[in-house]
């Protein structure tokens, strides 16, 4: 490197105990990425001549401090209480520090009355969960637009596209202010990768809802039909 260069040069110290260097930042950066380095690999940086922690290194910081993969300017649950995440059903099984590291995969929309929060037809790999406030699901159909649920505090919906990222089936409209927890389908695969001891107890609590609405529904199916058949039978 030319002496009047104003570009800092690092080494990296491997775990096989072998300097690998001086590389310039673009280099080091993506050997962050590809997870060459992680937060407690030694670095030399020649530009105050020390050696540090990767996770300490200013200019990696922001790398190791949200998960790789997630903007860093990400909004996450900065003012809002992690313990509001309980009033979401089925999250209450995850411990407060399980709660603290989830919400590093999560962010927060706030939402104003009459908002279109999903837009039928539309495709998307979002799901959402409902911290506060109340929010309609609406289908349109030949003869016009009908309710087909109200969902409030602890509900959750879109939880599908988080897999297969397809077409809504309906509208979901914001019947008053509300506040709303979102994980998207790229966020979920990190979590997954990453921290798959919260998302598997996620991806349970998701499934023991779903069984419950279906059940629910083949229950009230089966009072439907057991009237016709009687009434067929001679």
């Amino acid at each position: 490197m030319a002496s009047g260069s104003t570009v800092a040069s690092y080494i990296v110290w491997g775990i096989d105990q072998t300097a690998y260097g001086p590389v310039e930042l673009p280099i080091l950066v993506s050997w962050v990425k590809d997870e060459r380095i992680t937060p407690d690999t030694w670095i030399y940086n020649a530009r105050d001549h020390s050696w540090q922690r990767a996770a300490d290194l200013t200019e990696l910081k922001t790398f190791f401090h949200a998960p790789r993969g997630l903007p860093a300017s990400a909004e996450t649950l900065r003012g809002i209480d992690l313990q509001a995440l309980r009033r979401i059903k089925i999250l209450g099984a995850l411990s407060d520090p399980q709660l603290e590291r989830f919400a590093q995969f999560i962010e927060v929309e706030k939402v104003s009355p009459e908002t279109v929060i999903v837009k039928q037809g539309d495709y998307d790999n979002t799901m959402y969960l409902v911290l506060e406030g109340e929010i309609s699901v609406r289908m349109k159909g030949v003869e016009g637009e009908s309710t087909l649920a109200t969902l409030g505090v602890g509900d959750f919906f879109g939880d599908i596209s988080l897999f297969d990222q397809g077409p809504r089936a309906a509208n979901v409209i914001a019947n008053c202010n509300s506040i709303l927890i979102k994980i998207t389908a790229s966020a979920f695969q990190l979590l997954a990768k990453e921290a798959p001891d919260l998302a598997t107890p996620f991806l349970l609590a998701i499934g023991k809802t779903l069984t419950a609405r279906i059940r629910a529904d083949n229950k009230t199916g089966g009072e439907t039909i057991k009237p016709q058949r009687t009434a067929e039978d001679p």
